[in-house]
């Protein structure tokens, strides 16, 4: 008896995998595998995630501050999140909703950089425009931020930079992003994007 019903429920199971379903009934899936970006050892967790190469739709970034993170969604879909190395003590941060208002691929702060020598010697790194004295055959040099992306009209904005620490501020009120995060940042978020920084 018991082999009758093994053999009648094999049967039916052949015949239901045989069975054609209807295209309305056809799952697809896509399936997204996350690049992970260095470091990428056993040890440490990676600099950022991405995942959302190819994606149609409106771009928007949410900046933590809490978690020294950054996510970015394109068409509400989040497609990817980074470490980043918000504003150190003294230098906070700003919160709020801003938009990205301009973007230059090649950008040097005016205020933040080191001062050089006639031979292009660094003898001041961590200088300020301003406030360091630059020797008479010197000349003050900006730090690179590159794939820069402007959020205040005072200077604060996302680029690339170092994250020393990841999960801690770094910065003198920037947000700065791995470099291949901000230069795929800086490719698909045009300006107009909305970047919320939340405490």
């Amino acid at each position: 008896m018991n082999a009758a019903r093994l053999t009648l429920a094999y049967l039916a199971l052949v015949s239901l995998s045989a069975c054609q379903l209807p295209n309305s009934f056809v799952r697809r899936e896509v399936i997204c595998k996350p690049i992970l970006v260095q470091p990428v050892d056993l040890f440490n967790s990676p600099l950022y995630v991405w995942h959302g190469s190819g994606q149609p739709g409106p771009v928007r970034v949410t900046v933590d501050l809490s978690q020294q993170k950054a996510y970015v969604f394109r068409n509400r879909e989040n497609v990817g999140w980074t470490y980043v190395a918000s504003g150190r003590s003294g230098f906070r941060t700003l919160t709020g909703i801003f938009r990205i208002s301009e973007k230059i691929v090649n950008k040097r702060s005016k205020r933040y950089g080191s001062i050089v020598n006639a031979n292009a010697e660094t003898v001041r790194s961590g200088a300020t425009a301003g406030v360091h004295r630059v020797p008479s055959s010197g000349r003050f040099v900006g730090a690179k931020m590159l794939y820069w992306m402007r959020l205040t009209g005072n200077g604060v904005g996302i680029h690339s930079g170092p994250i020393p620490n990841p999960g801690a501020p770094a910065s003198h009120g920037c947000i700065p992003l791995p470099y291949a995060m901000a230069q795929k940042l800086y490719t698909m978020a045009p300006v107009g994007t909305p970047v919320t920084i939340v405490p």
